[in-house]
């Protein structure tokens, strides 16, 4: 679907405003639920993402699933009451890293964040931190830096460019988007800060914040240029940046006793769209990024048949030295768990099979066709068991 490209650029819009609060040029923090007068050029700019909004909503990559998304509203209208009626959420369903805010309230947030993220804290500060750049309107202020400058007519250029490519073209592009916009990074600090605290005041462990940014930095120094993040090409982490956060957190955690950490109510949301999400981000063909992730759930999740087949699926799929025993080693221990995906003994088949072990992978397959007697591969099966 081809409108995702497009809203991700007002991440690069935000991150390059270089007007620091109290600044000239600062504006008044977004009055909740009032839209911007019509002869404004902020009503411009709402218009325009108000028509790219309405394609989203008909893009077919929407998550549409009525309880995960009141579930990411309950957290939304947490951070900010006041503001929650008037933003609009959409869960789109992409297994990269990322969550923007358009000026017109659109929010989107991608399930390639939720997938990452391993609590309730963690997803709000992310969302804490978008809503700041909204809130502050970072947004409009940019738009008013670079509108009479090349720079301007690169944005709605780009933009159309990336229209047109769909989703599934050369992410590099919206890479080299945020490389046009990265004039300063003042307002990411600011909306760092002010997303921290806004997490921190609804009662969520303020060291999350840095965990994300730390886990995702572990993974996209694993996966180089293939796991490059649009979220990072307009946010970079830093180790600077994480230890800031870290900071914050120790000098802000003195002054509680207690956070809520939402965890299992996190992973209580999300199971239902694991299985797809784990998929899709295998499936991305980053096996070095995906691995740093799919261990890193193990860590808290070693229980969960899901993240042991798919992490088997990674080694299957790369197909380095060794890549067979450790597929079949991840493939049993989901067994074992219970409740593995239907294709599982298809998957160690095929391993069984590159290994030499003929007799092991026809009862594999056999054992697949028994579970799953309408498989649309079915004739392919019998034609290995044969």
């Amino acid at each position: 679907f081809k409108i995702i490209p497009v809203l991700c650029l007002l991440c690069a819009v935000c991150a390059s405003c270089a007007t620091p609060r109290g600044a000239p040029g600062a504006l008044d923090d977004m009055p909740p639920s009032q839209r911007p007068d019509v002869s404004s050029d902020e009503a411009g700019l709402w218009m325009y993402m108000d028509r790219i909004e309405s394609r989203l909503k008909t893009s077919g990559g929407v998550v549409s699933d009525p309880e995960l998304n009141a579930y990411v509203r309950q957290i939304v209208c947490r951070l900010d009451a006041v503001h929650c009626p008037a933003i609009r959420i959409y869960l789109v369903d992409t297994p990269h890293f990322n969550a923007s805010m358009a000026p017109n309230g659109c929010m989107q947030v991608w399930t390639g964040l939720m997938v990452r993220a391993e609590n309730e804290a963690q997803l709000a500060y992310v969302l804490g931190h978008e809503m700041a750049h909204y809130l502050r309107r970072h947004s409009l202020q940019q738009w008013r830096t670079v509108r009479n400058t090349s720079s301007a007519l690169a944005f709605f250029s780009l933009a159309t460019a990336a229209a047109g490519v769909g989703f599934a073209g050369d992410l590099a592009q919206l890479v080299a988007v945020g490389a046009i916009f990265a004039y300063s990074r003042d307002q990411e600090r600011e909306a760092d800060e002010i997303g921290f605290e806004t997490m921190a005041k609804a009662g969520y462990d303020p060291v999350q914040a840095s965990k994300i940014w730390g886990d995702l930095l572990a993974e996209e120094e694993a996966g180089g240029k293939a796991n490059e993040s649009i979220f990072f090409a307009t946010h970079p982490t830093t180790r600077e940046r994480i230890a800031a956060l870290r900071d914050l957190a120790d000098k802000t955690a003195k002054t509680r006793d207690s956070w809520t950490r939402g965890r299992e109510e996190y992973l209580n949301a999300l199971q239902p769209f694991k299985r797809k999400w784990l998929r899709e981000e295998v499936q991305k063909g980053n096996y070095k990024g995906s691995m740093v992730l799919l261990n890193r759930l193990l860590k808290d999740q070693d229980h969960d048949a899901d993240v042991h087949f798919f992490l088997g699926e990674l080694y299957r799929l790369r197909g380095e030295k060794d890549d067979c025993e450790k597929a079949c080693s991840e493939y049993r221990k989901a067994l074992e768990l219970g409740n593995a995906p239907p294709e599982i003994n298809r998957s160690l088949g095929v391993v069984c099979l590159r290994m030499g072990k003929e007799e092991k992978a026809r009862e594999s397959f056999e054992e697949y066709l028994k579970a799953n007697p309408d498989a649309s591969d079915r004739q392919i099966i019998e034609s290995y068991i044969n």
